[in-house]
């Protein structure tokens, strides 16, 4: 009996040394140069598989920054034409208001005076009309001279001229000349948003004098937004209008953002660059005046010999893809690689390869290496 147990016992050390062997077997990598061989095993759990080359549309990209900006049209600097004190003022930078909104109140004397220069000049007018329509009849008549109803007609045109000139003065400070009347003479006058958007700049504050040269606030409307682009000299003769770009922002790097070249500003400037405006596809409003942009800009396109990315690893500053030779031997083959679009890379020179690694080919690289360190 004990030598039953001892055969039995043998013959289960020989099984486990045997299946501790296949085991070892199947976790060795065979290299031979640039060629590796892998067992089914090894494959299965480096999780590669095996495709080909195909053709895809491929363009080149210009890697250029540049920043957030607004249209001039959607930057309005608000002045006043007649100067003042600032009697009321509410308003910090950041804050919206609508077109049409109050911005501030200006009051000073010169405003009363105005108003009733234009109201007396509007009554001597109503007289001098009068008379000239008198004088009119009489010299119709002869019954006075031409030299008189010449000299009434001047009158009353000149004062004709009086009333129209500070109406338009009246209407440049905000004040209605038909609505004006000696009972609503006022003191200050309102100035008023003129497009709705954010103030970015206030440069007054409550019971400054300003005057007509001064900038009182910035308003913004955010509603038009385009990238501008800075392009050196070397690439500006590449650039279309039309061309697509891709940006993202050093904030947010994952969302792109998409536009289109709408505008090359054709110098260069003393830096040796030139201004590119591009339309955003959609506004987007995490987007502010004057943020980074990194762009992409697509020069141009054409059917080439693709893989994946994953079909590409680098060795020594080298690039290779792995080519299936079939009973589980791979081939490390170099190649020249160019544009990098959606996932996909262009081979530049095409090697001789039927099928090749697509995806995961960096676990057959470090099997590969870290089996040539351990030999």
């Amino acid at each position: 009996m004990a030598g039953l147990v001892g055969i039995l016992a043998a013959c289960t050390s020989d099984k486990k040394d045997q299946s501790a062997a296949e085991k070892a077997t199947a976790d060795t990598v065979k290299t031979d140069g640039n060629v590796v061989l892998l067992s089914p095993e090894q494959i299965k759990n480096s999780g590669v598989e095996i495709g080909s080359a195909s053709k895809k549309e491929m363009y080149t990209v210009l890697k250029v920054n540049g920043v957030v900006d607004v249209p001039p049209e959607n930057i309005v600097s608000i002045s006043i034409p007649l100067g003042g004190y600032v009697k009321k003022m509410r308003l910090i930078e950041g804050m919206h208001v609508n077109k049409g909104s109050v911005l501030a109140t200006i009051e000073d004397q010169q405003y009363i005076q105005l108003q009733q220069d234009y109201l007396t000049a509007k009554s001597r007018l109503k007289f001098a009309e009068a008379d000239y329509n008198r004088q009119k009849g009489l010299n119709s008549t002869k019954a006075t001279s031409d030299k008189i109803f010449q000299q009434t007609e001047n009158a009353f045109n000149a004062e004709r001229i009086q009333v129209s000139s500070l109406a338009e003065k009246l209407r440049l400070i905000g004040i209605s000349p038909s609505q004006l009347n000696e009972s609503n003479i006022s003191r200050a006058i309102n100035i008023y948003a003129p497009i709705s958007g954010y103030i970015t700049k206030v440069n007054v504050n409550t019971g400054k004098y300003v005057t007509s040269s001064d900038v009182l606030f910035e308003l913004v409307n955010p509603s038009a937004l385009h990238i501008s682009l800075t392009v050196f000299e070397n690439d500006a003769s590449k650039l279309v209008e039309g061309q697509k770009v891709v940006c993202t922002t050093n904030k947010n790097p994952e969302k792109k953002y998409y536009a289109k070249i709408h505008l090359i500003t054709p110098n260069i400037g003393n830096d040796r660059s030139t201004s590119v405006h591009c339309e955003l596809d959609r506004q987007d409003k995490d987007l502010l005046p004057g943020t980074f942009m990194n762009a992409m800009i697509q020069l141009g396109s054409g059917s080439v010999n693709a893989v994946p990315e994953e079909s590409i690893v680098k060795w020594e500053n080298k690039n290779y893809i792995f080519s299936s030779e079939g009973n589980n031997k791979f081939r490390m083959v170099p190649v020249e690689t160019g544009s990098m679009n959606n996932g996909f890379v262009e081979l530049k020179t095409m090697p001789d390869v039927k099928t090749l690694v697509t995806k995961n080919a960096y676990a057959i690289l470090m099997k590969m290496k870290n089996s040539g360190e351990e030999g």
